[in-house]
This record gives structure tokens, C-alpha cells and sequence, in this order.
């Protein structure tokens, strides 16, 4: 059995990727710092969780002993989240970074995915964004994730493969769920409200479904290497605009709830008309990789969970859904 380490492995897509990497027969260790507790994650006797701090080199190097692969995702996510406490950002997504790539190496782990984010473009007009557009960085979040793939790739070898991922904004269902991304907002606002709230609406925002990139991860342990060692790919569904996106939502929850129907959007200003693209063109020319779901899959897999009863809180009020919310009140530093 090969052993995997997972920074963040107890997040919003850590709670989808582990139990796939165990069905596909992998060892898993989570380090996680547990600012969200682990309770979505599975019960397996090949799942070893460690809650820890990724600026502790050293527990760190002691975790990932043994493990063949690491999938880093551990950061203080989202843009507005850097409206917290700067140093926050420069400690946890570049300070420690290169010295936990350096424990990686050191402890023999022989492959590191790093992802990124598709945001290190910062905002462009251009109709063709791939992985060699300038990284115009808005925030310190863009800034570090885009600084730290030169110091990942300082590091790669025969020996030790790297692989850089730009995912769009995921969305869809997750046992440690967030409704701070644009899909999972708006398709909770029509259930709960009956009303979208569309701030612009022609802004284009790229997305992904949680269960596709969370595949891409599982296939970048496998993958030939010869195809992935040092490389960046951008990973996206589509660019809709944020019209488009509030339209899904309000179709598919009507469709899911026709109780609820009609559920009305309405349109307000917004001092925000960012539009941000990507083209994921080369992974799906060089690795045969495109996503199996689309928007309306993500939306449809919520309503399910609503059904279902899997939000013991209302998800309107409750800050444990919100990053940013929970991070300022736990006082993180």
C-alpha cells in the first residue's frame, strides 16, 4: 500500500478526495490544522488524521515519514479572507512553503501536487488565459500561491516529480461544506430566500465541480511521469457569468423544489466587476483529462443534501460554512 499526505486534508475538498484515494487503495495521512474539526472525514483504518500546523517543520517532517506522495492544499483560502491579518497569508501560504517542500524531498516522498489557484492571473481581457499568461496578482492570496510554484519547481528531480494545479472555484456538495463560493451561495440563497441576490451579473467566474478535481488529484499520483513532471495545468469546467451561474441555481432548485418556485433573482450594483477566465485546453491535450460534471450537477448534488437533512444549522447564519467568519473568530495567528 502506497501512503499519500494530505495538507488540509480535513477541508471542503479534503472531506471528497480522502475517501477516494482510500477506495483506490491508497494509505492516507491527514495534517490538518482542524480550524473546522475532522467530523467529515471517513472512518478507515488506513486514515491516520494528525491536526498540526504546516509552519511546524518539524511535526510535519515527522508526519509525512513513510509517504510516497504529497497533495498540498493547506492554506487560508479566498480572497477576502486576507482581510484578516496579513501575516496569516505570508506564513501559511508562502513563508513555510519551500521548507515543507524540502521535508517532503528529504523524507523520500518521490511526488508533490501543489495546488495552486486559478486566481494568480489577477483579471484579464485576454479570450485565451493558459498557464503561460502573466500572473497578475490583486490580492496577497493571488500573490503567494503564484510565488510559491517557482520554489516548488526548484526542487523537482527523476526523484522527486512536481506538478502545479490552477483549479477554478469548486463547488458542490462536501461533508465539511462551505457556502462562501459563488455556486454553493447562490444555490443556498434559492432554497433558503426564494431570491438571488446577483451583485453585477456580467462578470465571468470559471468553476469546477468538487468530485472532477478532486478524480485529478487521485490520477496525478498514477499518471505517467513523463506527463505531469513539471508542469502547470489550469483546471476548469467552463467560464459562465454570474447571471449565468444564478440562472442554474434558479432553475435547478425549482426543478428540485417545486414548492419554492418562483424564486426571483434580482440584480443590485457591485464596486466588484472583476471578470476572471481560464482555458484548460492543455490538460485535456496533454493528459486526456476533462471534467465529467457541469454546474447544474453541482447545484442538483446541494438540493440533494438539503433533502437529506446533511446541515444540522441554518446554512443563512451559521459562520462554521463562511472561511473567513470562522478563522477571525478562532483568532488564528
Amino acid at each position: 500500500m502506497k501512503n499519500v499526505l494530505i495538507t488540509g486534508g480535513a477541508g471542503y475538498k479534503g472531506c471528497v478526495l480522502v475517501p477516494k484515494l482510500l477506495a483506490a487503495g491508497y494509505g492516507v495521512v491527514v495534517f490538518d490544522l482542524m480550524l473546522f474539526g475532522s467530523e467529515g472525514l471517513p472512518s478507515d483504518p488506513n486514515l491516520k488524521v494528525i491536526q498540526g500546523d504546516i509552519r511546524d517543520i518539524a511535526a510535519y517532517s515527522e508526519a509525512v515519514q513513510g509517504c510516497e506522495y504529497v497533495i498540498h492544499m493547506a492554506c487560508i483560502s479566498n480572497d477576502p479572507s486576507f482581510d484578516l491579518d496579513p501575516s496569516l497569508s505570508r506564513t501559511i501560504n508562502f513563508e513555510c512553503f519551500e521548507p515543507l517542500v524540502v521535508a517532503s524531498k528529504n523524507a523520500g516522498v518521490t511526488r508533490f501536487v501543489y495546488v495552486s489557484s486559478s486566481s494568480v492571473y489577477g483579471v484579464s481581457d485576454s479570450p485565451e488565459v493558459t498557464e503561460e499568461h502573466p500572473l497578475v496578482p490583486l490580492t496577497d492570496y493571488n500573490k503567494y500561491k503564484g510565488l510559491c510554484e517557482p520554489l516548488l519547481f526548484k526542487h523537482q528531480s527523476p526523484e522527486f516529480l512536481c506538478v502545479t494545479i490552477r483549479p477554478a472555484t469548486v463547488c458542490g456538495y462536501s461533508p465539511r461544506m462551505r457556502f462562501d463560493l459563488t455556486v454553493n451561495i447562490l444555490t443556498n440563497h434559492a432554497y433558503h430566500r426564494g431570491v438571488i441576490t446577483v451583485f453585477g451579473g456580467n462578470q465571468q467566474r470559471p468553476n469546477i465541480h468538487i468530485d472532477d478535481v478532486c478524480e485529478l488529484y487521485l490520477e496525478l499520483l498514477s499518471l505517467p511521469a513523463e506527463k505531469i513532471a513539471g508542469e502547470i495545468f489550469n483546471c476548469g469546467f467552463e467560464n459562465q457569468t454570474v447571471d449565468q451561474l444564478a440562472e442554474i441555481a434558479q432553475q435547478v432548485v425549482q426543478q428540485e423544489f417545486p414548492e419554492k418556485a418562483p424564486i426571483r433573482i434580482e440584480h443590485t450594483s457591485t464596486n466588484d466587476p472583476r471578470s476572471y477566465r481560464i482555458t484548460s485546453r492543455k490538460i485535456t491535450e496533454k493528459l486526456g483529462w476533462s471534467p465529467k460534471r457541469n454546474i447544474e450537477d453541482a447545484v442538483r448534488d446541494l438540493c440533494r443534501a438539503f433533502k437529506a437533512g446533511k446541515f444540522a444549522t441554518d446554512t443563512l447564519q451559521d459562520e462554521s460554512f463562511v472561511n473567513v467568519k470562522t478563522v477571525k473568530k478562532l483568532g488564528l495567528k
